[in-house]
């Protein structure tokens, strides 16, 4: 059940405190094309059905985030976890497989699934290996999202042949790392993490949260990404919010989407379409994408028309992220499904080549993708009921997928209830405090004293951040 059809009253655009506590996951559609139906119903209730939207047009969701922990071992100052997120034990292995299941009754095979936490390799490392393998066995494509300490290289390899698919690295200036005081020093981490999946059949993405002290910086930062192209397939920058435990408070107005947007392009030295296409929400995503020869940027979502047509025309197709020879090959294959789109696909490629003749000539024709892009999270007291219903990034729960925005503003409703699990002796319950079987639920667990070790250490952090800002 969605917040919109609850039956309350809608007084704002704001969901109200009751309407947050109703608000369940959702039911399992009857078939693949019942879930590609109730997104597209979603997203045109929300206003944002378009000619240019992928959601409910090109798949049922954007991505699906499976946490398989609420342990981490940083203390980000904008961590969107809860207060009692670290006094809950890991999820019972075979919850987790419920779950992964449940992501395949709900949107069926090729879903994007974010195993994710806390900080995914803290779990057993055989633990992790096997939630990939299951992940890649349902035939959806498995994404670990980490803040890169403990994913060495070795176990990248061994997480890539249980069929991992992308690696997301977390890495900015709310995580308090040792001895960098900027955005800019944190390049010399982004790079070890780049030559750690250099050569390997992954697709490679970044992860940088925008808040006020590293706002400037995001130039510098895309200029990186540019630059190693040939690794980095995705950069998403995430525009910080005031949800879970973070200590930072609302931030500053001059950081909106059209604001970071523009940040990106002067790192790219170029104009980049982000409004070309929908992902869900215009007011929560906006991605774009830039072709790059001789270290120079090209917009390559400019042809609106010609997108359009692909959305219409195109087959639609499966493409293995972890091999470039490969999606071109699919690409070009779904293009000469349509000799109307073939012959729009020949002057684009023209088009584009003679805009970067003098480029393509110096790197010899060689040319990277690298896309963009924008999350703008919501604050917790703030959720808006047409983002929320129109979402495109959902947290799987015992009972079902549920927004993510909405799951971090309830978070401790999902973490700390009993887990039911079936066994040849019938159901008992898993206790997340204790991590023992139960005979019969209890309820939701709460922690009497939750740990505020994480906490302090987050504030003391930000304090000196902020005496070293004022004194600079």
């Amino acid at each position: 059940m969605t917040p919109s059809s609850s039956g309350l009253q809608r007084l704002g655009p704001h969901m109200t405190q009751r309407e947050v506590y109703l608000a369940q996951p959702a039911s399992p559609p009857a078939n693949y094309r019942a879930a590609l139906v109730e997104a597209r119903r979603r997203v045109t209730a929300a206003g944002q059905w378009t000619s240019d939207q992928l959601m409910g047009r090109r798949w049922p969701i954007g991505c699906v985030a499976l946490e398989i922990t609420q342990r981490c071992n940083l203390d980000c100052t904008a961590c969107y976890l809860s207060k009692h997120s670290e006094a809950v034990k890991d999820i019972p292995l075979e919850e987790l497989f419920r779950r992964i299941d449940l992501i395949f009754d709900h949107y069926g095979p090729h879903t994007n699934v974010q195993v994710t936490g806390g900080e995914p390799t803290l779990r057993k490392r055989e633990e992790l290996v096997a939630i990939v393998r299951r992940v890649s066995h349902k035939g959806m494509r498995s994404a670990l999202f980490t803040n890169g300490i403990r994913a060495k290289r070795e176990l990248l390899v061994e997480l890539v042949e249980a069929g991992l698919v992308d690696v997301a690295f977390h890495v900015d200036m709310t995580q308090g790392r040792k001895g960098y005081e900027s955005e800019s020093a944190l390049n010399a981490v982004r790079q070890e993490y780049v030559e750690r999946a250099r050569g390997l059949p992954l697709s490679v993405m970044f992860n940088t949260t925008i808040f006020d002290r590293n706002f400037e910086e995001t130039p510098a930062i895309v200029r990186f990404f540019v630059h190693n192209c040939d690794v980095v397939r995705l950069a998403s920058f995430q525009l910080q919010a005031q949800t879970g435990r973070t200590i930072l408070g609302r931030r500053s107005d001059a950081i909106t989407i059209q604001s970071v947007q523009e940040q990106i392009e002067k790192g790219t030295t170029s104009s980049i379409s982000f409004d070309t296409l929908r992902v869900g929400h215009s007011h929560c995503n906006r991605y774009g994408m830039i072709f790059v020869a001789n270290n120079r940027a090209y917009d390559a979502l400019d042809d609106r028309r010609f997108l359009e047509a692909m959305l219409e025309r195109m087959p639609l197709l499966s493409f293995d992220r972890r091999s470039r020879s490969k999606v071109i090959a699919t690409f070009v294959m779904g293009v000469l499904t349509s000799p109307y789109l073939s012959f729009k696909a020949v002057g684009w490629l023209v088009r584009k080549a003679w805009q970067a003749k003098s480029d393509l000539w110096a790197a010899r024709g060689r040319v990277n993708k690298l896309s963009f892009v924008i999350h703008n999270f919501m604050d917790a007291c703030r959720l808006e009921r047409d983002r929320v219903d129109a979402c495109a990034f959902m947290a799987m729960t015992g009972r079902g997928p549920i927004s993510m925005c909405l799951h971090n503003a309830k978070r401790d409703a999902f973490i700390l209830a009993p887990v039911r699990l079936s066994g040849p002796e019938g159901d008992r319950f898993w206790n997340p405090l204790s991590g023992e079987p139960m005979e019969k639920s209890a309820g939701t667990h709460r922690p009497p004293n939750p740990n505020r070790r994480a906490a302090k250490a987050r504030l003391k952090r930000a304090l000196a951040a902020a005496g070293t800002a004022v004194a600079g």
